[in-house]
Order: structure tokens, then sequence, then C-alpha cells
């Protein structure tokens, strides 16, 4: 296959600044990586931080985007897991140190010195790149390459907020209806949970949508639900969530802050704390979340309701985002 000497790009230059299209030289894979002509890549709440300077430590200039589908056309010296012609997906953790305490201890989304897809390395936002084998995964066929993208993010980030949120619950709060959102409550209603949706206040459209997907109750994020919540997740980035999730869940219960960033977390009483109640927080994530995750989709089978647009078109996506105007994900496409 010949390859062109030039990629397209939008890219970041700055924070708070609208991505630019450039036209950059085609990257070559080191030992370790695979060149990838990108079909897809999900738009996250992730890459509106970056873009917005919320996540204050980006590689600049960069290409953001880590909801990555691509097929692979180059290949590393050293690369074995996939073959010319696969078919493979790119995650947030693009790379780990491997020897740090928590790498050694098998917590690799927590390491020391790791490497962000769309962040500390260039990401999807374009029509070639590259990626660390060790940290990429092959796709099941069962997905289009539109709809397999939001898998690797939103499915993911959800999947894992999900597993911690514990094993004993039947009644799971869901705060931040949007693309992690809208996979986690398909797994849930899998395992035979019933899922409560806390949207917006009056935003209607999103509750609709919530209890289509499956969820048993859906309302504003100021309301009670009708019974006490066992765990409830927390995917929008509002920090004044976090004492209304308490409130609504029963002693014992967990609330798991879902997001990478989060707005100030207004004080609040301890005894919405007491009874043993728990807080806890997701960070990144493992490649065994990846594997688990991905083999479970097509069983289930996850359907993710997605949004395509042109990758020129990246801009719009992340305004839409971040105005709050978009069900499910938004996917670059590079066709």
């Amino acid at each position: 296959m010949s390859l062109p000497a030039i990629r397209q790009a939008m890219v970041l230059t700055a924070p708070g600044t609208p991505l630019l299209w450039q036209e950059l030289p085609m990257p070559m894979p080191g030992p370790e990586q695979v060149l990838l002509q990108v079909q897809a890549c999900g738009v996250c709440r992730t890459d509106l931080h970056v873009a917005d300077g919320d996540l204050t430590q980006p590689k600049l200039p960069l290409i953001l985007g880590h909801e990555i589908v691509g097929t692979v056309v180059g290949l590393g010296s050293r690369v074995a897991k996939f073959r010319l012609g696969d078919r493979v997906g790119v995650p947030w953790l693009g790379q780990t140190c491997g020897h740090c305490r928590y790498c050694r201890k098998g917590r690799e989304n927590l390491c020391d010195a790791p490497g962000f897809t769309g962040y500390t390395l260039d990401g999807g936002f374009t029509n070639y790149t590259v990626a660390d084998q060790r940290y990429c995964f092959p796709l099941p066929t069962f997905y289009h390459p539109v709809q397999a993208a939001p898998l690797l993010c939103a499915g993911l980030i959800g999947y894992r907020s999900y597993r911690l949120a514990g094993d004993d619950v039947e009644h799971l709060g869901i705060y931040g209806f949007g693309a992690a959102a809208h996979i986690t409550v398909q797994v849930a209603r899998h395992f035979g949970q019933q899922v409560y949706a806390f949207t917006v206040p009056g935003d209607h459209a999103t509750q609709a949508f919530a209890r289509s997907l499956g969820a048993v109750w859906a309302g504003d994020s100021t309301s009670k639900p009708p019974v006490a919540l066992d765990a409830a997740i927390i995917f929008a980035p509002v920090g004044a969530l976090l004492p209304a999730a308490l409130a609504a869940v029963g002693k014992g219960g967990v609330v798991v802050c879902g997001g990478i960033h989060m707005s100030p977390i207004p004080s609040f009483s301890y005894d919405i704390l007491w009874g043993e109640r728990l807080v806890r927080s997701v960070a990144n994530l493992t490649r065994q979340d990846g594997e688990e995750f991905l083999a479970l989709a097509p069983q289930i089978p996850i359907r993710t309701e997605v949004h395509p647009l042109p990758l020129t078109a990246a801009n719009e996506a992340l305004d839409l985002l971040r105005r709050g105007l978009i069900h499910g994900a938004a996917v670059l496409t590079m066709a």
C-alpha cells in the first residue's frame, strides 16, 4: 500500500483557542508502534477539558482524540500483536512506565509516568496516527467503526465506574446522561439493575432518551429519586452533584466520580456521608478493563447513539458537547 507523505489534522495550538486544520508530515511508527489509517474518532468530554484548558499539562501543539478506530497500515520492527489490515482501537491510556509501584501492583491506571492519547501523546483528530501496540485493542467485527469509537472511552470509563460502584447494587443512579451514561445504563440493565437518570433541570429530551434506554426513572439532578440508591455514578463535571448524590444513596452506598475533571465541591454536612457511605474517584483505565468490556459489549449488545461529523467539523463537535446538545456521542469521520 502506498502511503501519502502528509496527513491532515485538527490541531490545538493553545488552550481556549479553536483547533486549526493543518497538513503535517506522515508519522513513522517506532519499534513498538503501529501506523493507523484512522476511520473514526469519538469526541469525549475530556477532549473538551483539554481544549478549554481545564486540564493544564497538554503537549502543544496537540492532536486531540482518544477514541480512535483505525486500520493498521504500518508496523514497527517489534510489532507482533497486529498485522497489516487489522482494525484496532486506541484508548486514553497510551503508555505506562511498567516499573513504578502502581504498575508493579497491576494498577497501571495510576502509573507515575503515563502517556495519554490526545493529551500528552498525539491522538485521533487526524487521518493517520501512530500508537503503541501494547495499549491498543483488537476491535469486535460486530461494530461499524463509527459505532465502535465511543466504546473506547465513554464505554471503558463507564465500565470501570460501574465496576467500582460495587457488586451488590439493585438501584443505581447516574448523574449526567451523556456518552458514558448512555452506554453504562445498557450494561446495568443487562445485569438486571434498575437505573435512575439525573439530568440538568428541565432537560426533558435527555430524560426521555434515558428512559428509552431502560432507565426506570429520569428527573432533574436536584430531585430525590423515588427509592434510596445503592450506588451512584457522577459523569457530569459538576462538583455540586456530589452532595446531591450522597443524599440520594442509602447507608453503605457508594458514590463514584467518573470524570477526570470536576468543578469545586461545596461543603456539606457530615450526616449525608455518615452511615458508611463511600466516595471514590475513577482514574483512567487499565488494559484489563478494555479487554473485559470489549468482550462484553457485543454480547449485551451495546448500541451506541452516535452523531457523525467530518474531521473538519471538530470545533463544531466540541461546541455542541460544551452546550450539552448531543444525545449519545459525537464521532469524527475521516472519509
